[in-house]
């Protein structure tokens, strides 16, 4: 039985992930003029979810990034290529949040309804992000959603993140429930993975920047992924009624035929 809900943050509740897209790709052109963000951005698809240190390693490898990253880590006062990328991209991002209205012009109205709709209904809500902490407070402060959450576990409060389970297994136990009886709501491959490796049922809302990877990969029973965030609260609602029937004992997920019958 489902029990508790833990969410995503970016890419879930609010689209960070195509700011820190933007972000990512405004430095890397910083350190290379040459470069066009479109490209980065495009690139930065196939690390979404991921954590600092992977993105960044990622697209400095993807663009050569290294040598001009290199050259700011003495200003920037870090010991690595990556950190210092991340420096001058986290001065960009830094910016964006300051902006109040931009964040709420990213929010995700359909998935924001889904989680209000669980806490009128008397689920414990967790959060689980790959944000640190001070950047996830402060979106959760502008879009007012504070309040909507038991547990927030952030990347500042594990040793691995995503897609590691390390975050949902901390989650659950938070919220004291086991993992089996949470349901997540996440947006990308790698926090699907999370999910599932913790044993969780989960149900994958698309972006533009994860629409493709969930296309190109089995991770998940197309089923449990929504593209069309309209037909999330259908598919949540069968999602908990096949994890009713697998602990049950009573088969697995529904068929698709029978899924459109409901």
């Amino acid at each position: 039985m489902i029990r508790a809900f833990v969410f995503d943050l970016d890419g879930t509740l609010v689209e960070t992930e195509e700011l820190k897209a933007i972000s990512y790709a405004r430095a890397a052109v910083e350190l290379r003029p040459d470069l066009s963000e479109g490209e980065v951005v495009a690139a930065f698809g196939d690390l979404v979810g991921l954590s600092r240190r992977e993105v960044a390693v990622g697209l400095m490898r993807r663009f050569g990034l290294e040598d001009a990253a290199s050259a700011r880590m003495a200003p920037l006062g870090v010991d690595t290529p990556w950190e210092a990328y991340v420096g001058v991209r986290l001065g960009i991002y830094e910016v964006m949040l300051d902006d109040p209205k931009l964040i709420e012009e990213h929010r995700y109205p359909h998935n924001i309804s889904l989680l209000r709709n669980a806490r009128r209904e008397g689920y414990p809500t967790a959060l689980a992000t790959q944000s640190h902490r001070e950047q996830a407070l402060r979106v959760l402060g502008i879009l007012e959603l504070g309040e909507e959450f038991d547990v927030v576990v952030t990347r500042d409060d594990v040793e691995h993140g995503k897609p590691d389970p390390e975050m949902h297994l901390l989650a659950a136990r938070e919220l004291g429930v086991e993992p089996d009886e949470c349901l997540a709501i996440e947006d990308s491959p790698a926090g699907v993975m999370a999910a599932l490796a913790a044993g969780t049922a989960v149900v994958a809302v698309t972006t533009a920047l994860t629409r493709e990877a969930f296309r190109e990969t089995d991770a998940l029973d197309r089923r449990w992924v929504v593209d069309d965030p309209k037909d999330l609260p259908r598919v949540v609602r069968q999602r908990i009624e096949a994890q009713e029937r697998e602990q049950r004992g009573d088969g697995g997920p529904p068929s698709e035929d029978e899924g459109r019958k409901r």
